[in-house]
């Protein structure tokens, strides 16, 4: 059998070697740049490694490290609740993932089905509505900071001018969380409505004019025409949508910074905390990042899966 397979790669290495040639560089970075990351993540999760022995050089003097293999000790700490911190944040990152993907979809849609239309100045407003798409993420959530601070945020000023108090908006845990969602909806929405305008225009006009001609109401055509010619870019969009929010380091940390309350971090925040503040866990952190990417890769299979399911009943 092994025989076979290195039979089989040397006649196509030598058939097609230019194209292995080609895809070579593109391999040796993906090696460097994500294989490497996570096999040594993969490895530190099973171990009890920290900064007090993790091998470093002070100076002229090298100190080797002291850290151990615990096998699945970690998984099981987190797991069953030992840790203590895992499933409160693992509650308010699917809210906060399901909140903002439902609210990059629906408006991005509406947004979508609005510059469909035939109107005046509708470049300039597409122009407009994907300005936020361009500019770099941590500018804009600096900005949005500067709008939600509690003395001199724009916000509070308007709020000050119709006799209102002001609001400590990243102060209050709830309000964290209120202030991180409308700024990861206002960075996600041009993504969504430029993919959706996408789908929308490749929706052939004919079956729109026969539903018109069958005395569909537009309500009817919406869900019966438009939305089904939707269903492989909206099942891209969203899944898409879940795995880049889920993983929202930027808004969360930038936004938020040190004053995050623990009801406000999302795993991925949490796990760089774990790694890079106060006392440097490195097992711990690594050990939520792979848990992170356990749990989306199985969201991405059962959520494949479902669509297929559902294409092939149909």
């Amino acid at each position: 059998m092994a025989a076979t397979v290195v039979t089989r790669v040397k006649r196509s290495f030598g058939t097609h070697w230019y194209a292995w040639a080609m895809v070579l560089p593109v391999v040796i970075v993906l090696a460097v740049l994500v294989g490497y990351p996570l096999g040594r993540g993969i490895y530190l999760s099973f171990t009890d490694a920290n900064e007090a022995n993790i091998g470093r050089t002070i100076g002229v003097n090298h100190i080797p490290s002291s850290y151990r293999f615990v096998g699945l000790d970690n998984y099981w700490k987190v797991l069953s609740g030992q840790e203590g911190h895992f499933y409160s944040r693992l509650g308010w990152t699917v809210v906060w993932t399901a909140s903002c993907v439902v609210l990059h979809y629906t408006i991005g849609l509406g947004l979508a089905l609005l510059l469909n239309r035939q109107m005046r100045f509708r470049t300039l407003y597409r122009v407009l509505l994907v300005l936020p798409w361009a500019v770099p993420a941590f500018v804009a959530t600096f900005s949005w900071r500067l709008m939600f601070n509690e003395k001199y945020g724009i916000l509070n000023s308007f709020m000050t001018t119709l006799g209102l108090d002001p609001v400590d908006w990243l102060g209050d845990s709830f309000l964290q969380k209120v202030s991180a969602v409308a700024v990861n909806v206002w960075l996600g929405v041009p993504f969504m409505m430029v993919a959706i305008l996408g789908g929308l225009q490749s929706i052939p006009a004919e079956l729109h004019e026969a539903a018109e001609m069958d005395g569909a109401t537009p309500w009817q055509r919406f869900r019966h025409v438009t939305l089904p010619g939707l269903r492989e870019v909206s099942g891209t969009v969203i899944l898409l949508g879940v795995i880049w929010t889920f993983n929202m380091f930027q808004v969360i940390y930038l936004l938020i910074g040190a004053g995050a309350s623990s009801d406000s971090e999302i795993l991925v925040t949490y796990s760089y905390r774990l790694a890079f503040q106060g006392i440097r866990d490195y097992a711990g952190s690594a050990t939520y990042g792979i848990l992170i990417l356990s749990l989306l890769l199985v969201f991405a299979v059962f959520y494949r899966r479902t669509l297929a399911r559902q294409e092939a009943s149909r």
